[in-house]
């Protein structure tokens, strides 16, 4: 009798472990909740950069509109770099049905997002055989303060990736150079019932222009493990191994960068996004040294 209740109370630990009552995924929340990580063009600015950008998502039934907030601190010009992103209040609408299928308290609403912090390391200047390299080490935090309406999630994740760049100069005057960017990395976020979900990282970009514009075309996404695990239910769309693709427009005036972008959800991220924004440096936000 004994060893049959301490089976039994391992086996409803383990299915405890197991059950997702809440699908941790892109596919079951806003677009803002766990998107696929942005990657950069491998390269560390020698000045503080400040980003300020409006996005708009649509289709499936969800309409967002946020602000959008990013700083990055160059601790070491070129070479090690401290940078903070967030969304900055969420407006969002959605149909009845979208509501009763993620399983969320409202249709729409405004909501504060999550905050990112992330740490920069050169460890490869670009050289002419080799590319440059960057180690990237992320935090996301736990900031929004509403779950129920399953705009974000209520618990943290990290993820490490490496940036790798190589530039060709072309001698062109109206496309100068070529530049391509490989990203790879690990993705861990908490689930339901201390369950987490590992994915791999992946992205390419590849960019062309000159001093005065580039444009840039980008494929990424990770693979969750929980869609492809057999311990949970094996019929259910977890829909954790999101992949985008997005090509990005930037117009170079004297020391700002004015660009547009659209990204388009092909595979478990059920949005398209217009993005809008500028880019400017401030050099007395710059560390001295």
């Amino acid at each position: 009798m004994k060893k049959t209740a301490i089976l039994l109370l391992v086996l409803l630990c383990q299915q405890a472990n197991y059950a997702q009552t809440t699908k941790y995924s892109t596919s079951w929340f806003g677009p803002n909740a766990n998107p696929v990580p942005e990657f950069t063009d491998a390269r560390i600015p020698s000045k503080t950069t400040v980003s300020l950008m409006a996005d708009y998502y649509f289709g499936y039934s969800d309409q967002t509109k946020n602000g959008y907030f990013k700083i990055e601190i160059p601790l070491l010009p070129e070479r090690v770099s401290l940078k903070i992103w967030s969304t900055v209040l969420e407006n969002y609408i959605t149909t009845a049905e979208v509501m009763q299928k993620r399983g969320s308290s409202s249709v729409s609403g405004s909501e504060g997002g999550d905050i990112y912090v992330q740490t920069r390391i050169r460890l490869l200047k670009e050289q002419t055989n080799l590319p440059g390299i960057i180690l990237n080490s992320t935090l996301k935090t736990a900031s929004a303060k509403t779950f129920k309406t399953r705009r974000y999630f209520d618990t943290p994740g990290y993820y490490f990736d490496l940036e790798m760049g190589k530039s060709i100069a072309t001698g062109g005057k109206f496309i100068s150079e070529i530049r391509a960017v490989a990203n790879l990395g690990f993705m861990c976020w908490e689930t339901t019932n201390s369950t987490q979900d590992d994915a791999p990282m992946y992205g390419g970009k590849l960019i062309v222009g000159n001093p005065n514009w580039k444009l840039e075309n980008t494929l990424s996404g990770y693979w969750g493990w929980l869609h492809t695990s057999t311990r949970l239910n094996p019929t259910a769309d977890y829909g954790d191994a999101p992949l985008v693709y997005a090509t990005k427009l930037t117009i170079v005036k004297g020391n700002i960068d004015y660009f547009a972008q659209y990204q388009y959800g092909i595979h478990d991220f059920p949005y398209h996004q217009i993005r809008v924004g500028i880019s400017f440096p401030i050099s007395k936000l710059t560390p001295k040294f």
